[in-house]
């Protein structure tokens, strides 16, 4: 059986196709199909962290850069994709290292979607980790 392919289709299927193995007595057949499925989860997990940092860090980008297009949007988008990765990381504390490994990689692309978006490139050389969880983004400080 090709548990990878199985794995990156459907978590649904391979865990059924796991449990009829198990049925039959394939210890070593399960086995491979498990370790599989963990692999699929736990790559599932660190794209979705991967893609609401960048989102985070992209909306952040973009209201350092253009203060005069600031919304309530962008202030609810920055508010949900803090909540959306703090609920992610109770939920798999394991991916906590990760933030860190995948800090560069997500400013990168964060500057590079923040440009696409507004035409204009960041002269941002980084954020901080006070920039994107605790600096508070609110319509209210510039008012």
């Amino acid at each position: 059986m090709n548990w990878k392919e199985l794995a990156m289709t459907s978590y649904y299927q391979t865990a059924i196709a796991i449990k009829d193995q198990l049925k039959h007595g394939y210890v070593e057949e399960t086995r491979a199909g498990i370790e599989e499925l963990i692999d699929a989860l736990s790559r599932s997990d660190k794209r979705a962290l991967r893609s609401q940092l960048t989102r985070l860090m992209m909306h952040i980008i973009k209201w350092q850069i253009q203060p005069e297009f600031r919304s309530r949007s962008w202030q609810s988008s920055i508010s949900n994709a803090r909540i959306e990765i703090e609920e992610l990381l109770e939920d798999e504390p394991h991916l906590k290292p990760k933030v860190s490994q995948l800090w560069d990689k997500c400013f990168k692309s964060a500057c590079k979607i923040a440009k696409d978006e507004t035409g204009i490139k960041a002269t941002l050389s980084e954020l901080t980790e006070k920039d994107v969880f605790q600096t508070k983004y609110s319509l209210d400080n510039f008012s």
